[in-house]
C-alpha cells in the first residue's frame, strides 16, 4: 500500500541515531478528557449536552457529569489559558488576548464549582482528536481530567504541534504527525505517544529544540539551519521504535535539503491552510466530489478500487485514490475509523447519558469534512515514495551524525530546563473560584 510505511523501517537507519526527543526536548503528555461527552464530532451536541446537564440536579447531575478521581462537580481548579475572559491565546486559532473565545461570540469558561454552573456552554473550540480527526472539545478545565494547560497556553500562531503516534510492531503507518489545532495525542492503536511544541512560548518565541543543535548542523551544512527546519526534516524521516519516533540526521547538505523540503511540504499539507499557509489540493480531474448524496443514516462504508468510489450507504465519492483508502496509521485505515466516530454511537454507549446526545442523521459539513480529509491522504500517500527513497538511498548510504556524536559535540545531554515548559511570569491567568494565577 503506498501510503502506508513498513513496519521494519526502523530496523533500516542507523542503530545509533538519535531519537525525536533528543532534538525537541520538551513535551507533555496526551490530553487525558476523563469523560466522553466533553468531544464530538459536531459543535451542536456539545452545547445541547451542556444544556442537559446544567438543568439536572442532584443525583442525577452527578451521575450526568460523570465523576473521576480527578474531576467531579465540587472540584476547585483553575481555568484554560486562552479560555477565559481576557486572557491569552486562543489555541489553534493564532488570535491573541481579547475574550479568550473561539468565534467571538460565544461564552467563555467559568472557575466556579460546576455544581453552582447554570450559565451557557463555552465557545466549543476544535481540536485534533487522534490523527487527522477535527473534533470539537468543550474548552472548561473543570470538566476534563487532564488538560495539560502548559499545551494551551503555547497555541496559537504560528504553533505547531509535533504528535508522535502510538508504536505497534509491524503495524504501518506514520511515527510522527503536525498539527496547527491543539491536538489530544489519542491514539489509534498502542500506548499513546508524546505531544512537543515547535515553540516552547506564545507567539512563536524560543524554539523546542536542543540547545547548540541548529548550530551544529549549521556547521556541517555550510549555512544557518533554522529551528523550523529541524521539525520538518523529522516529519520527512522520523521512523517508529518503542522508544519514541527515531530520527536519523543527515550530514550530508544536499539529502538534509530534499529531506527538508519534503518535510515542509508534509507539514503544510497536515496543517491544512492554518497560519496563513497554502491548502493544498489534488489537481484538476482527481479532486472528489460527491457523485450521490450521503443519506441521513449511511450504515456502512464501503471502496470499489477499480472504479475508485468510497461509498457510505448509498451516497458516494469519486475518485479517491487508493492511497487515502489504504493510508493507516497504527495499522488501522484512517477513512474507517472517521467514519465509524459519525456513523454510529461509540460501543458502550449507554443510552439517556450526555455520550448518547448525537445528531439525528449525518451532517452536510461532514461530507465536506470526508472531501477534504480524503485529499489529505491521497496527498500524503504520493509523497511516500519520496520519502522512501529518501530513507533508503539518502540516509543508509551517506554520512549520519549519531547521538555519540552529539553527546562529544556537547550538543547532548539536553539541559534539564529545556524538558521543562517555560515559565509564563509575566502572564495573568484565573485560578479556582476566580482567583488570580501567576504562572
Amino acid at each position: 500500500m503506498a501510503s502506508t510505511r513498513a513496519g521494519g523501517e526502523g530496523d533500516r537507519v542507523p542503530a545509533d541515531a538519535p531519537l525525536l526527543s533528543d532534538l525537541m526536548p520538551w513535551s507533555a503528555a496526551p490530553l487525558r478528557l476523563g469523560r466522553s461527552w466533553v468531544l464530538a464530532p459536531d459543535a451542536a451536541s456539545l452545547t445541547a449536552r451542556w444544556d442537559r446537564l446544567v438543568r439536572a440536579e442532584g443525583a442525577e447531575h452527578e451521575a450526568l457529569f460523570g465523576p473521576t478521581r480527578a474531576r467531579t462537580p465540587q472540584s476547585a481548579v483553575p481555568g484554560l489559558p486562552g479560555q477565559v475572559a481576557g486572557t491569552g491565546q486562543v489555541p489553534g486559532t493564532g488570535q491573541a488576548g481579547g475574550t479568550g473565545q473561539v468565534a467571538g461570540t460565544g461564552h467563555v469558561a467559568g472557575t466556579g464549582r460546576f455544581v453552582r454552573e447554570s450559565g451557557r456552554c463555552p465557545e466549543p473550540l476544535r481540536v485534533l482528536h487522534g490523527p487527522f480527526d477535527e473534533q470539537w472539545l468543550i474548552p472548561d478545565h473543570r470538566l476534563i481530567d487532564a488538560a495539560r494547560p502548559e499545551l494551551w497556553r503555547v497555541a496559537g500562531a504560528p504553533q505547531v504541534f509535533a504528535v508522535e503516534q502510538g508504536y505497534v510492531p509491524g503495524a504501518g503507518g506514520p511515527a510522527l504527525l503536525v498539527s496547527a489545532l491543539l491536538p489530544d495525542g489519542a491514539p489509534t492503536a498502542g500506548r499513546p505517544g508524546r505531544i512537543r511544541p515547535l515553540y516552547r512560548r506564545p507567539g512563536g518565541l524560543e524554539p523546542n529544540v536542543t540547545p547548540g543543535l541548529t548550530a551544529l548542523l549549521g556547521a556541517r551544512h555550510g549555512r544557518e539551519v533554522a529551528p523550523e527546519e529541524v521539525l520538518a526534516w523529522a516529519v520527512a524521516v522520523a521512523v517508529p521504535s518503542p522508544r519514541g519516533p527515531v530520527v536519523p540526521l543527515a550530514a550530508d547538505p544536499g539529502v538534509w535539503s530534499a529531506g527538508v523540503e519534503l518535510g515542509r511540504l508534509m507539514t503544510a499539507i497536515q496543517l491544512r491552510g492554518a497560519h496563513g499557509g497554502v491548502r493544498h489540493r489534488l489537481p484538476g480531474g482527481r479532486r472528489p466530489y460527491v457523485r450521490a448524496t450521503v443519506p441521513d443514516r449511511p450504515g456502512s462504508l464501503a471502496y470499489d478500487p477499480a472504479e475508485e468510489v468510497l461509498s457510505l450507504g448509498t451516497g458516494r465519492v469519486a475518485p479517491v485514490p487508493a492511497g487515502a483508502w489504504d493510508f493507516m496509521v497504527g495499522g488501522v485505515r484512517i477513512l474507517e475509523l472517521w467514519f465509524e466516530r459519525r456513523a454510529a454511537l461509540p460501543e458502550g454507549t449507554e443510552p439517556g447519558t450526555l455520550a448518547a446526545i448525537r445528531p439525528p442523521g449525518w451532517r452536510r459539513e461532514w461530507t465536506s469534512e470526508l472531501l477534504d480529509l480524503i485529499t489529505v491522504l491521497a496527498l500524503l500517500a504520493e509523497l511516500e515514495p519520496r520519502r522512501q527513497q529518501l530513507l533508503t538511498a539518502g540516509l543508509l548510504t551517506g554520512p549520519t551524525l549519531t547521538r555519540d556524536e552529539l553527546h562529544t559535540t556537547g550538543v547532548l545531554p539536553a539541559p534539564p530546563a529545556a524538558r521543562r515548559p517555560a515559565s509564563v511570569l509575566d502572564h495573568h491567568e484565573e485560578g479556582p473560584d476566580g482567583q488570580l494565577a501567576l504562572i
